[in-house]
């Protein structure tokens, strides 16, 4: 690979067609990376990028080994994982919340001394959120459905991504307490970022100014 050649890692689905428009606006070959095509490595050779598309919550693990220069990832991801990355800039999209939610007659806060369930994708962030209000928990990792947990029994509470509540409220569900505001970051390889300063500063500047 050529040296001054940009490797950035992008996130497939929703973030990346709001992403889309902002590069185009710096001046980006949107087009590689609009194309229907299996292909997950793009290219933009005129501009010397490499354009790697990944899972969301891959993308700062590519970022933080060198494989890929800059990264675009939800700032979930980071909060509930430390990564070693510069994150210079807030991108504005992808927006929504990191919530405390469950049915809306479950006695929350629950009383003093009363161990809470919580299940949850999060458990780093839950855990760190709940220990700060003195809260006793029992934390339970699930992946996927997570708004299927207090309908069943697994827990008495959820702690989720929560973009317009749609899906809690067809679910039965309510946003309890809100824990922190989420939108995605440009993360950056420390390393790589002084390598390609010359590269990366002006892509900087122009994603901050557009």
């Amino acid at each position: 690979m050529p040296e001054e050649t940009l490797v950035v890692a992008v996130p497939k689905g929703r973030v990346l067609e709001q992403l889309v428009p902002r590069f185009e606006r710096v001046g980006f070959d949107v087009g590689v990376l609009t194309k229907k095509s299996r292909k997950l490595i793009r290219e933009d050779a005129k501009r010397g990028l490499r354009f790697l598309l990944l899972k969301p919550d891959d993308v700062p693990t590519y970022v933080e080994y060198g494989a890929a220069d800059l990264g675009v990832v939800g700032r979930d991801v980071l909060l509930e994982r430390e990564y070693d990355l510069y994150a210079p800039l807030d991108l504005g999209i992808g927006r929504c919340r990191l919530a405390v939610a469950g049915l809306s007659d479950v006695a929350y806060p629950p009383p003093p001394g009363k161990t809470l369930r919580v299940a949850t994708k999060f458990p780093n962030v839950a855990t760190r959120h709940f220990q700060a209000k003195g809260q006793p928990v029992e934390m339970i990792f699930v992946q996927g459905s997570v708004e299927l947990a207090p309908l069943t029994g697994l827990a008495d509470v959820i702690v989720d991504i929560v973009e317009t509540g749609e899906t809690l409220r067809q679910n039965g569900l309510a946003v309890l307490e809100d824990i922190h505001e989420v939108s995605s970051v440009l993360v950056a390889n420390r390393v790589g970022l002084k390598l390609k300063r010359e590269r990366i500063a002006p892509l900087l500047e122009a994603l901050r100014e557009e």
